[in-house]
This record gives C-alpha cells, structure tokens and sequence, in this order.
C-alpha cells in the first residue's frame, strides 16, 4: 500500500506492517488501522511516529517508555487488552506519545495512555492506567538530554 503522510512523503506500507486499533485510539475512535515509521538516519532507539492509514495528515509521535522512564511497568487489567488477542509478554510493544511543543523544554510523554501492540497478532490498544504515579504529562527533555550527553 503507499500512502502519501505529512511527516514522510509518499511511503510504501507492507500489508504485515499494519497495525489494527479494534476501539481506535483516545480521542480518534475511527482511526484504526496505523503503522509505525521510524527516521532511517536515527535509528529505532528514538521517536517514532504512529502513522495514520486512514488520514495521512494525522501521525504521533510515540516512543518507548523505557527510555526516558526504566521502571515504567503499570499495572494493566488483562481485561482491557481481551482486544488485542492472546497476550504473549516477548511479543508485546508498549509505547507512549510524546508531545513536542514549540518550547523544546516543556518535551513530554503520556505515561497515563500507553499503547499496547501485540506485535504477533498486529493488533493494538490505548488504555488508561489508574495509577497516580504515572503523569499524562513526564517531562522528558532534560533526560534525553542527559542521555545525548552520555553517549
């Protein structure tokens, strides 16, 4: 499939690179159906984008939790991931959105909302963790910064 984007241009999308959101994601319900495309020249250990199939104009930056957060591990309700099919832990992608404002400073991600991918099945959901301790808002420049500075 090849679809022209915002972020990228025209790109070629491999039908087993589609990844199906049943419930869409928080905010754009009828979006479902998005694909992740990464800058060649960073690498994967950076930003993605979650790349609209259906807009084109719409794509999120998300990256790894991992990252910027090495405890991040909320607690999840098997429940709410019933959508995605079976859950296997080696085959699962957690990643977050990241807001970049004009002020580079003020970088942060969405602890609160991951995106949960079951890579195997290809298919995906956003949940809300309840737990307090993980922001909608996680500052995120100093240490990437930080992490820049220590490589």
């Amino acid at each position: 499939m090849e679809i022209t984007t915002k972020v990228f241009g025209t790109i070629m999308i491999d039908d087993d690179k589609i990844i199906h959101f049943p419930k869409g994601i928080i905010g754009f319900p009828d979006l479902t159906d998005f694909t992740l495309v990464h800058d060649e020249e960073k690498g994967t250990d950076s930003i993605h984008w979650l790349q609209s199939l259906q807009e084109p104009a719409f794509a999120m930056p998300v990256m790894d939790p991992l990252i910027v957060c090495p405890d991040y591990n909320p607690e999840v309700d098997d429940e709410l991931l019933k959508v995605i099919g079976e859950i296997v832990p080696d085959e699962l992608l957690v990643l977050v959105t990241v807001t970049v404002p004009k002020d580079l400073t003020k970088m942060s991600v969405n602890l609160k909302g991951p995106l949960v991918i079951n890579a195997a099945q290809k298919k995906a959901v956003q949940i809300i963790v309840e737990d307090e301790g993980y922001p909608v808002k996680f500052p995120i420049y100093d240490i990437l910064n930080n992490k820049k500075a220590g490589e």
